[in-house]
């Protein structure tokens, strides 16, 4: 996931800049309240990462690129934290490989909590003291840390997700509120004319630097489906034959299939019953009505050409998304136990694309590469997005694990095609 970043122009008073980042940090420890020490520490893939980590990872940022450069006499609390804690940057020092972050036994989830604690109350001391020339140059960074573990907070959703699914006993990562049965809306296609459009961020607030710059391009006119794809025509592509079709997949998704990797989405299981799938709330029947998650870039192309039709350019997706409120099911910040922490069905929104935020990400035919006249940011906060414009792909809208009042319609995800535990599903487009 992306990490960093545009300035922000605005100047919000100290005590705003304090609650949001309180506010942030919280919510980090409530993810993890319920989480015993041992599910903390356990690494499910290469590809995941501990909570534990997590919770140390966004406080080293905070630790490295704030309070040690910007607040004088700062120690940091441990010579081995930055090897232990680190992920990408190259320019901040060598680190511990990704893979094996589970066997760091030590330091204990206890002793995190209290490097947690450690930091926060510094960075609340360094906003609350610094000067207005030091503060000024203290407030992007901080802006930059803030969105950096919110994303990390939607990490945390992930990984402990794929641990708990491979647990054979389905632990709940916390009970969810039963819903009633939901129905999806009918399916329909908005028309877009098209023509030369501007997209990216366009310097207002807070932007990743991969947003931008804001540049023109053309679109041909198109049509976007009402909502996303659901269970229920997911499992209509399996019965289809959709997993044994090779020519509805790319050569690489199909040789997938055929090694045994793909079958149906990630955490599904066949029973007598029907289908279920392991959630957040834990082990469930799936949800006809709901949005399928969990696909990988090849699974929702090779939906797509089953379905007559294809996934949408990132830049068709930011026009229509632009027109809607950024509002959707997110995970809410103020209120976690009222988050549903999973996708739920479509609501109908008169004369627009529903569901475009939040319940699930979703996959567009866009690379992931350097929008026109893009520079990365100079030093170690530089390195993150610029290096992983290669071979991954562009997912638009946020999820029912991105914390709310993170997403907008320019935010740029990435994974790799067949990367499938990211809360991933699709919506149809088609030319006009």
């Amino acid at each position: 996931m992306t990490i960093h970043h545009k300035m922000r122009d605005d100047c919000m008073p100290r005590s705003v800049w304090l609650d949001r980042f309180q506010k942030v940090r919280a919510l980090s420890e409530d993810l993890a309240r319920d989480l015993h020490p041992e599910d903390q520490t356990v690494q499910s893939m290469p590809d995941a990462s501990p909570t534990k980590w997590h919770l140390a990872h966004v406080s080293w940022f905070f630790e490295t690129f704030v309070l040690v450069p910007h607040c004088p006499g700062y120690e940091v609390a441990h010579p081995q934290f930055a090897y232990l804690f680190n992920s990408y940057y190259e320019a901040a020092g060598a680190r511990h490989a990704r893979f094996a972050r589970g066997l760091i036994t030590r330091p204990t989830v206890e002793e995190v909590a209290a490097y947690r604690a450690r930091v926060t109350d510094a960075m609340g001391e360094l906003i609350a003291s610094a000067g207005e020339a030091a503060f000024a140059a203290i407030a992007p960074l901080l802006e930059i840390g803030i969105n950096h573990e919110q994303q990390h907070q939607e990490l945390i959703l992930m990984d402990i997700l794929n641990l708990f699914a491979a647990n054979p006993l389905h632990p709940a990562y916390r009970p969810c509120a039963s819903l009633p049965a939901g129905t999806a809306p009918e399916l329909a296609f908005f028309d877009y004319p098209g023509g030369i459009v501007e997209i990216g961020h366009a310097g207002t607030g807070f932007g990743y630097d991969n947003e931008g710059p804001r540049h023109q391009v053309l679109l041909r006119p198109f049509r976007l489906a009402s909502r996303a794809v659901t269970n229920g025509e997911w499992i209509a592509f399996m019965e289809d034959g959709g997993y044994g079709r090779p020519d509805l997949w790319l050569s690489d998704g199909w040789a997938r299939v055929k090694a045994g990797e793909y079958a149906a989405p990630l955490y599904w299981e066949k029973t007598d019953a029907g289908w279920e799938a392991m959630t957040l709330c834990g082990r469930h029947p799936v949800d006809p009505a709901a949005p399928v998650v969990h696909v990988s870039y090849y699974e929702a192309d090779a939906y797509a050409r089953w379905a007559g039709r294809r996934l949408p350019t990132e830049a068709e997706w930011e026009v229509a998304a632009r027109e809607m409120p950024v509002s959707g099911n997110f995970l809410e910040a103020a209120a976690l136990k009222a988050s549903a922490l999973r996708p739920l069905p479509a609501e109908p929104v008169p004369g627009h694309p529903a569901q475009l935020y939040g319940d699930v990400w979703e996959w567009t035919q866009s690379p992931y590469v350097a929008y026109p006249g893009y520079r990365p940011a100079a030093g170690a906060l530089g390195e993150y997005n610029g290096k992983f414009m290669s071979s991954q792909m562009v997912l638009r809208g946020g999820c029912c694990a991105t914390p709310d009042g993170h997403a907008r319609a320019t935010y740029r995800n990435f994974f790799y095609p067949h990367q499938r535990w990211p809360f991933a599903g699709l919506r149809l487009a088609e030319d006009a």
